[in-house]
């Protein structure tokens, strides 16, 4: 059953998640093609009532609208990445390089660009949720791996700088898991698609990018002279061992 916010009952169900689109018809379609996936799907049709509905239950995940008639996409995106690592797929006309970047960059883990195929989008889900099962499941234990300051604990499931632990999306943190298991190796950015995102990816590489340029931000002491996770020009990304 379609649940609209305002309204419907506060009951927590299985694969929860919320779409913030003001077009009718585009959140309609896929909310019943998502449906049909086996996902409960909760609406809402501004950027207020999206973040009220967050605020109200926290969903699985969050399908975004970059362009709603409030709040910009950037502006929710920022007000659910302050207080929760949720994954945020954007949902997006936009195929312009800065919006979509910018997107990323305020902390959306994918993004897709109408028209919508719902089964792709609904792979780009399941691969998401499938990474939050993961980090969320029960660790073996493991070493840490210590970068200069930088410190990774996989039995906690966590990143420290300078003792200090960050605050990280799902996303980020395995970026940093993969970048420790091939230390010192160069991993192009095709390889970071299908290690990290988990699925042959359609787009380009800016998806890789933003959220490598997320990370300096956290991990680097200068994220603009970066000397822990170096670009090698035409090939991808290092990590400095």
């Amino acid at each position: 059953m379609r649940n609209l916010w305002p309204g419907g009952q506060n009951v927590r169900t299985v694969h929860e998640l919320l779409f913030i689109e003001d077009d009718d018809h585009i959140r309609l379609a896929l909310t019943l093609a998502l449906e049909d996936e086996g996902y409960t799907v909760r609406e809402a049709p501004t950027g207020r009532a999206g973040l009220e509905a967050f605020q109200m239950r926290e969903p699985e995940l969050v399908l975004l609208d970059l362009r709603l008639p409030d709040l910009s996409g950037f502006e929710v995106c920022r007000a659910i990445r302050a207080t929760s690592i949720v994954p945020i797929i954007i949902v997006t006309a936009q195929i312009d390089t800065y919006d979509l970047v910018a997107g990323l960059e305020a902390g959306a883990d994918d993004y897709v660009t109408k028209p919508v195929i719902a089964k792709e989008l609904a792979a780009r889900i399941r691969a998401l949720l499938r990474r939050v099962q993961l980090h969320e499941a029960p660790a073996v234990p493991a070493r840490s791996s210590v970068f200069g300051d930088v410190e990774l604990r996989r039995e906690q499931g966590v990143v420290l700088k300078a003792g200090k632990e960050l605050s990280l999306t799902k996303t980020e943190y395995r970026l940093v898991c993969e970048f420790a298991d091939h230390a010192g190796a160069v991993l192009s950015r095709d390889q970071l698609l299908e290690l990290v995102w988990g699925y042959e990816y359609l787009g380009d590489s800016r998806l890789v990018d933003a959220h490598v340029r997320r990370l300096r931000v956290k991990l680097e002491d200068q994220p603009d002279d970066p000397k822990l996770i170096v670009t090698v020009r035409g090939l991808g990304y290092r990590l400095m061992a």
